[in-house]
C-alpha cells in the first residue's frame, strides 16, 4: 500500500474512532447511541470497501499497462529474431 493508502486508512480509523468516543458520550439513550455507532460503523465499512475497490481498480489498470508493454517487448524481440535468421540464412 502506497503512503496516500496508509494516510487515508489512518484517518477513516480516527473518524471512526473519534466518532465512536464521541457518541458513547453523548447524553443520548443507550439503544440510541447504539443505533449511532451502527450507523458510524456501516459508513466506515462503505468507505473502506470504496477505498478497497479504488485500489483495485489502480491495480488493475497498472496489470493492463505491464502487459501491454511486455507484449510490445516481446514483439520487438520476436521482430529482431526474425530479422537476423532472415539475414543469416
Amino acid at each position: 500500500m502506497n503512503d496516500n493508502g496508509k494516510v487515508v486508512t489512518a484517518l477513516l480509523a480516527g473518524l471512526a474512532a473519534g466518532a465512536v468516543l464521541g457518541l458513547l458520550f453523548a447524553p443520548d439513550k443507550g439503544s440510541e447511541t447504539r443505533d449511532k455507532i451502527n450507523e458510524s460503523l456501516a459508513d466506515l465499512g462503505d468507505a473502506i470497501k470504496e477505498r478497497a475497490e479504488e485500489q483495485l481498480d489502480q491495480l488493475s489498470e497498472l496489470k493492463d499497462r505491464i502487459v501491454a508493454s511486455l507484449t510490445s517487448k516481446v514483439k520487438e524481440v520476436e521482430q529482431a529474431i526474425d530479422d537476423e535468421i532472415e539475414e543469416h540464412a
